[in-house]
């Protein structure tokens, strides 16, 4: 059984070992795979594991033998699933392996923002404190985050665990949900209209798909309060990104902290690339050593479980 692993520099440059994956059978790495090339590396392979390259129903009829996707990754909409159906294929993904990372990422970019420690170390590095005349240099404002409204967008387990570290630093939490029924912890359920009036911060938490894409566009902003910080440490496309930055640069809301964009890499004309009190990191918030560790070896569970005949974590219908 032959498996080939299209984008390995996803998930490691050497400092994560593959092994549990390649101890598995015959194993093909490419670090790096354009998708006009997909095709053409998977071969003959029975199995193919990736990131972002799309699985395409053009790529599942170039590879007859190609019977199981694995993703690095919880989100799956670069595999085409009516097609991997129609081949008979298993598609699985990893859920549930960077829930503490990307609540603790939230929680940085929160806290970069309220206490604005970064901010204040440059000017200290640039001088600022050097000989000045008080004992405390505190004219950059900050805030405190007890007291705060937090509006947490998708109650799954990193909304959760958001709402949890929320309320280690005495938040009120609110949290607008496709499956109200599942709160069980007495957060608070709101409609989206007025969680986004209400809540100081707004955290994106939820999967994109067709009926959310763009969930946050010009309407959406207009409904948060003019002091309301934006996080998205989901998926860029739940954002209209030209709709934001119009909100940043009109002062319409007060800043943004964005870790997930609708193109990736970033492209030379995104608007939030130089829009004001924006901050941007290169979708990172998954990315802590511990956490890639966890993902290749349940990448590796999942496609063990398929090779035994009872594959785990699988996302198609006809895969199940």
């Amino acid at each position: 059984m032959k498996t080939v692993i299209l984008d390995s520099e996803t998930v490691t440059r050497n400092d994560v070992s593959l092994d549990r994956i390649t101890a598995l059978g015959e194993t093909v790495v490419y670090g790096y795979t354009p998708n006009e090339e997909v095709a053409r590396c998977i071969g003959d392979a029975d199995a193919v594991i990736c990131n972002k390259c799309l699985i395409t129903r053009e790529v599942f009829d170039a590879c007859p033998n190609l019977k199981y996707v694995g993703l690095f990754a919880t989100g799956y909409n670069n595999v085409d699933l009516a097609a991997a159906d129609d081949r008979g294929a298993v598609v699985c993904n990893v859920p549930g392996y960077s829930t503490n990372a990307v609540a603790q990422h939230t929680f940085a970019l929160i806290l970069d923002r309220f206490n604005r420690a970064a901010q204040y170390a440059a000017e200290v590095a640039d001088g600022a404190w050097v000989d000045y005349k008080l004992f405390s240099y505190f004219g950059i404002p900050t805030s405190e985050l007890a007291g705060k409204t937090l509006g947490v967008i998708g109650y799954g387990a990193i909304g959760r665990k958001v709402a949890e570290i929320a309320g280690a630093f005495g938040m009120r939490v609110v949290t607008h949900t496709r499956s109200p029924q599942k709160v069980r912890d007495g957060t608070p359920c709101l409609g989206f209209e007025e969680l986004l009036g209400t809540s100081d911060i707004v955290s994106l938490h939820c999967p994109l798909t067709e009926d959310n894409a763009r969930m946050i566009d010009a309407h959406a902003l207009s409904l948060m309060k003019p002091s309301a910080l934006l996080i998205n440490t989901a998926r860029g496309g739940l954002i209209d990104e030209q709709a934001l930055a119009d909100a940043l640069n009109s002062g319409r809301i007060a800043g943004a902290c964005i870790d997930a964009l609708t193109y990736e890499p970033m492209r030379a004309d995104c608007p939030l690339r130089s829009a004001r009190n924006c901050t941007v990191t290169p979708h990172v918030a998954w990315a802590p050593i511990e956490t890639r560790e966890r993902l290749i070896g349940l990448v590796a569970d999942a496609l063990k479980a398929w090779q035994d005949g009872s594959p785990i974590n699988v996302v198609n219908q006809k895969g199940e």
